[in-house]
């Protein structure tokens, strides 16, 4: 199974949002994650980058 870790971008910042995500839904500017155990989160943003090799999506903030 292949699971990734979320960043959020707000300028210069980098916070981890979510880790061990393994569904990512975009619908605008929400952003659901889905984590292995069944977990979820919203955030708003649009999606910069999925990087499987570092295991990373970047998110950019509204």
């Amino acid at each position: 199974m292949c699971e990734i870790n979320v960043i959020l971008l707000r300028g210069d910042t980098r916070e981890r949002v979510m880790d061990s995500v393994a569904k990512i839904l975009v619908e605008g500017n929400s952003i659901q994650l889905t984590g292995i155990l069944g977990d979820k989160m919203t955030v708003g943003g649009s999606l910069k980058e999925v990087n499987f090799s570092r295991g990373e999506a970047l998110i950019l903030a509204d």
